[in-house]
């Protein structure tokens, strides 16, 4: 069982923050409010933030669906097998027409599949802070999903030169500094747009960092965290 605690201005938020860390849908997780949020003197003093926990849902096993379970798996090496060429291929064709030689390296790990690309001009592959990267993984992952049911769906991750880690790594110590600079004068701290994996980084760092919360806020593609002050 998987359950985090978090907290922010509103339940809402809170509850967003917890689900982005958990990579799940409102369907399902149990949600339990263990507190509600309050504005106190003047909107300001003894104001309190909301505190939720969230709790993956545990999948029930019964003998058919171990057995279905097993039927899924010998299917799905199949069409793994059909992914990854599929997702070869196309990356290929890009590669090719940017006039970029390059190794593809696919595998399946967990049902989703890893591809690695090592060669010169990686960094016209990364672009400015991974957006490159992060376009070409969402249409490889467009590709590879193409005519699935959502409940099917293959998660891809692209990376080249260990782009991934590194940029992880960034984002940890961004996130440690803010968080201090959060502390030290009691403001909120505004971070630029990421996207979703970036902005779980940043809460996953924080969210045991006492007195400070994080939570989200804006629309996609400008959805950006916001560090807060207790």
């Amino acid at each position: 069982m998987i359950t985090v605690e978090k907290t922010a201005r509103t339940v809402e938020e809170a509850v967003q923050s917890a689900l982005e860390e958990l990579e799940a849908e409102k369907d399902n997780v149990d949600i339990e409010i263990l507190e509600q949020p309050t504005k106190g003197i003047f909107g300001i003093l003894g104001s309190k933030n909301a505190k939720v926990r969230v709790t993956l849902k545990e999948k029930k096993t019964t003998e058919k669906s171990v057995n279905r379970e097993i039927e899924n798996k010998e299917i799905r090496i199949t069409e793994y097998t059909l992914e990854k060429e599929r997702a070869r291929k196309f990356l290929r064709d890009v590669l090719e027409a940017m006039d970029i030689k390059a190794e593809i390296r696919v595998k399946d790990i967990n049902e989703s599949l890893y591809i690695n690309l090592s060669g010169p001009k990686m960094g016209m592959i990364i672009g400015r802070r991974g957006q490159t990267l992060d376009s070409l993984q969402y249409l490889v992952s467009l590709v590879v999903n193409k005519d699935k049911e959502r409940d099917s769906f293959v998660k891809v991750i692209l990376d080249t030169e260990d782009y991934r880690r590194k940029r992880e790594e960034t984002l940890q110590r961004l996130a440690r500094r803010l968080a201090d600079r959060a502390r030290k004068t009691g403001k909120n701290i505004e971070l630029e747009p990421m996207n979703p994996y970036e902005r779980r980084i940043i809460h996953s760092t924080l969210q045991e960092v006492e007195g400070i919360t994080t939570f989200s806020e804006g629309e996609e593609p400008y959805r950006k965290v916001i560090i807060s002050n207790k």
